[in-house]
């Protein structure tokens, strides 16, 4: 029996799914799971990679613990972040957080260099603060000598995964949410690389989701007591999130729920108009190159904070039945800067309601209907920016991820959007990651063969 792993890492947890294919089935098991999160290493917000590395050789050598020992193995993280190596091998300076404050200001320092129009144009990838390209733009700015000892750039899931091989590679989905991709090309902008003064050789060649890179190397090999092969897959979690949509129909929006709320349709062109600049739409790849034409919500993030914050233990379950018995009808902008790494934000909503004169909200069960009344009304206007760029209506909606457990938001979705809605499967990316990885070892032929198998492996639930 031939079996895979994902190896899945969240901002929040990271974890190791093993699966094999069983009469026609995908049978997930999940084996090892742990926390992570960003921390503040002298007031800079940094990933502990070190730490990440140690809990993916744990997590592998869960499997020989178990007899189960994969064929191969691929890891998928969140976007933009990435590491810059020296000529030993070492990481340059810090493995610094997207929620870093370092890249403030740093969009208007490369609108100096490149309007916003033409880097849209380019790239296709919609402003966010926090994209690779200002990152780059504040290293260039404050650190230099960073840039003049790298020797190579790799995103995070790529540094993971030469570690575990000791190829250093580029994938098309993670590279393609640095803004430093030519969306008509598939390869890194040279020319805007040019521009911003930052040495092209330090990119990897980009690969296509689904290559084959080698074997773990022998020291890592003879660690775990076994060989597997290392594969790219679609090294973004969202990519892999979308590959296992449990669809045939290429006219269906998405929603990848979880930390993010990524709301979407596949396009096979780039769609890098004016109108979609405006609206702040973005065109990631995806497997297969195919465009996941999408906008960035700021999704459970909210619901994930107010939980930490709560003075009591509770679970998301309870907090949403909390939220579906009140009924306060106040709105906020889940998009909207106060909410993307506040201090509190339970008091961020208060405030918020207070300064558009709505109801404020005093109970937990208030703060989180506030929460989704926001989050289901965004979606619904996010569809209609989408379905007029397009010119498509789109009759239903798959909602991928673990939000896609949440039941009473998926209701408000297929109510404030009007469209049918379908929830599942909940490990979406890690599901992805694998059926990726059965791809290129030929354990299913194509990605329509595979999108099938996943919808007859799950339970998936309808609104």
């Amino acid at each position: 029996m031939n079996y895979f792993l994902a190896i899945d890492l969240g901002a929040s947890s990271g974890r190791h799914i093993l699966a094999h294919n069983e009469q026609g089935k995908i049978v997930l098991e999940e084996i090892h799971r742990f926390p992570n999160g960003f921390y503040n290493k002298n007031g800079t917000l940094c990933w502990d990679t070190e730490k990440l590395f140690g809990e993916i050789i744990t997590g592998m050598k869960k499997c020989r613990e178990l007899g189960k020992i994969p064929s191969s193995v691929a890891i998928d993280t969140w976007g933009v972040d990435f590491v810059l190596l020296d000529n030993n091998d070492k990481i340059v300076g810090d493995s610094v957080c997207y929620r870093d404050s370092r890249t403030n200001g740093m969009d208007v320092e490369l609108s100096k260099i490149i309007s916003e129009e033409e880097l849209y144009g380019r790239t296709g990838i919609q402003k966010q603060l926090f994209n690779t390209s200002y990152q780059l733009m504040s290293i260039k700015l404050n650190h230099p000598e960073w840039l003049e000892k790298a020797e190579t750039f790799l995103f995070i899931p790529e540094y993971l995964t030469f570690l575990l091989s000791g190829k250093k590679a580029s994938e098309y989905t993670i590279a393609s949410t640095s803004q430093l991709i030519n969306a008509e090309q598939k390869n890194w902008d040279y020319e805007l690389l040019d521009m911003m003064g930052i040495k092209k050789e330090i990119f990897c060649p980009i690969h296509r989701p689904g290559t084959v890179v080698g074997d773990l190397k022998g020291e890592i090999a003879d660690a775990l007591g076994y060989s597997a092969k290392v594969i790219l897959t679609a090294a973004h979690d969202t990519a892999s999130a979308i590959a296992a949509l449990p669809t045939q129909d290429d006219d269906t929006l998405y929603i990848s729920s979880g930390t993010w709320s990524l709301l979407g349709t596949e396009s096979m062109t780039p769609i890098c108009t004016k109108e979609s600049m405006e609206t702040n739409l973005t065109n990631e790849g995806g497997y297969d190159y195919r465009f996941r034409f999408l906008k960035n919500i700021m999704g459970l993030w909210m619901m994930q904070s107010v939980r930490r914050e709560w003075k009591e233990e509770i679970g998301f379950g309870e907090i949403s039945a909390m939220a579906r018995n009140t009924d306060i009808a106040s709105v906020v902008d889940p998009q909207s800067n106060v909410f993307f790494a506040p201090d509190s934000m339970i008091e961020a909503v208060k405030a918020e309601c207070k300064r558009t004169n709505q109801q404020v909200p005093e109970t937990l069960g208030e703060i989180a209907k506030v929460i989704y009344n926001s989050l289901s009304n965004c979606y619904a206007t996010a569809i209609k920016q989408i379905e007029s760029i397009t010119g498509i209506t789109y009759p239903s909606i798959a909602i991928v991820g673990g939000g896609s457990q949440d039941a009473y938001l998926n209701e408000l979705t297929a109510y404030a959007s009007g469209k049918r809605v379908s929830a599942g499967p909940t490990e979406a990316t890690a599901m992805g990651n694998l059926i990726i990885q059965m791809m290129a070892l030929g354990e299913i032929s194509d990605l329509k063969a595979a999108r099938k198998i996943v919808a007859d492996s799950f339970d998936i639930k309808y609104y």
